[in-house]
């Protein structure tokens, strides 16, 4: 139909339709949204500290977070340490670096701030919903079947009662294909089922839809109802309390890990102390999760999972060639591969444990793999993971 017949058959029912004018209307409404959520989302900052990566990280004072605009946080009393210290003073603290990240060469934020990246408009626009932003779009922790398009090499621990997690991870920059996936490793406190899944997550990621760049960077995640309504990435939205003026959840790093060269290592810590799950990234503090967010997990865990995930959008027909880890397939070893290792839990007594029935789920070895490392080492309980994907065996 051409526009004059278009014109004609709306004039008939009484409506005339401008295209240009509601795509305008809605443009317009869209734009009063997204402002009023930045608004909402970044708090008032002491002051502002522009990174060469292109962040701006807020020092916004530690009271004014957007935490605390959490229903169940209201009159929260923040807790500035945990009770229980998890060897922060031991000789194998002492064998991790400091964390660089790249707005750190222009500064640190004053004491009784906290370093907030800023949310920028750009980066409302790249999520497919507005009220979802900053939210995962997929339920579940390990998505499966033909239809998914989530890949795995990780690490499981027999189901029981766990109250923390600790490892080291060397970190690396992968390679992301498209905009659209991504590559990361993580780890995963989780209990319940269902609806009812709650889990907590921290983990280093390469996500651009997220961050509008190929960048690495620390995240955090939470839900308390299977990725539904509850829970995000970082401090996107209320609920996860950072207390670090030094660390930011969702921050690049500048240095990483180089393919049979140096190996930049991380040591992280979760734990659950009292009525809050702590997380240290090597000797600093980063934050908290309340237990009060969660409808099980404030009981402890259930299950424990370590390794990395990445999207495949199979673009052009094809798997997809992003990274997992290095890039390179455990095989390769030390150097080389990606690695977990000195992996711990902690038990209902507060005493960190090697795991126990630890065995791997991976989605498609061909593409991405995992393998045990030896034990009885320095390393403690560790595994190679990672991969290309596209190969001649991945096609």
């Amino acid at each position: 139909m051409g526009m004059v017949g278009f014109t004609v058959a709306l004039m008939v029912i009484g409506v005339i339709i401008s295209p240009c004018v509601h795509g305008n209307e809605f443009s317009d409404h869209k734009e009063i949204e997204v402002e009023r959520l930045l608004k909402r989302l970044n708090k008032h900052a002491l002051i502002s500290i522009k990174s060469e990566d292109g962040d701006i990280i807020d020092c916004v004072p530690i009271h004014s977070q957007l935490a605390f605009d959490h229903p169940l946080l209201k009159n929260h009393n923040i807790q500035m340490r945990p009770n229980i210290i998890r060897e922060s003073t031991s000789t194998y603290t002492k064998n991790y670096i400091n964390v660089t990240q790249a707005w750190h060469k222009k500064g640190i934020c004053p004491e009784n701030t906290v370093s907030i990246r800023r949310i920028k408009k750009e980066d409302i626009l790249r999520s497919n919903f507005i009220e979802n932003f900053g939210k995962k779009m997929t339920p579940g922790i390990l998505l499966y079947g033909s239809s998914s398009v989530h890949e795995y090499a990780v690490m499981n621990c027999k189901k029981g009662k766990y109250f923390g997690t600790k490892f080291a991870v060397n970190i690396w920059k992968p390679k992301v294909q498209v905009p659209n996936e991504f590559s990361l490793a993580q780890t995963w406190l989780s209990s319940g089922v269902g609806t009812n899944l709650n889990t907590i997550e921290a983990g280093f990621q390469v996500l651009p839809s997220l961050y509008g760049d190929n960048n690495l960077r620390l995240f955090v995640y939470w839900t308390a109802d299977n990725y539904q309504k509850t829970g995000c990435y970082n401090t996107n939205c209320p609920g996860f309390v950072q207390t670090s003026n030094r660390i930011t959840v969702g921050g690049t790093f500048k240095s990483v890990s180089k393919y049979d060269g140096i190996q930049i290592a991380v040591l992280v810590m979760i734990w659950k102390d009292g009525d809050y799950w702590w997380l240290q990234i090597n000797k600093e503090l980063v934050g908290y999760w309340p237990a009060k967010l969660f409808s099980s997990l404030g009981k402890g865990a259930t299950e424990v999972l370590w390794g990395g995930e990445i999207v495949n959008e199979k673009t052009g027909g094809k798997h997809t060639s992003t990274d997992m880890g290095s890039g390179h397939f455990a095989d390769e070893g030390h150097r080389k591969a990606s690695y977990f290792r000195n992996i711990m839990t902690v038990d209902k007594t507060n005493t960190l444990r090697e795991p126990q029935g630890v065995y791997p789920t991976v989605t498609n070895d061909n593409c991405y793999n995992i393998k045990e490392g030896r034990n009885g080492t320095s390393w403690g309980f560790n595994f190679f993971y990672g991969g290309p994907g596209l190969n001649a065996k991945c096609p």
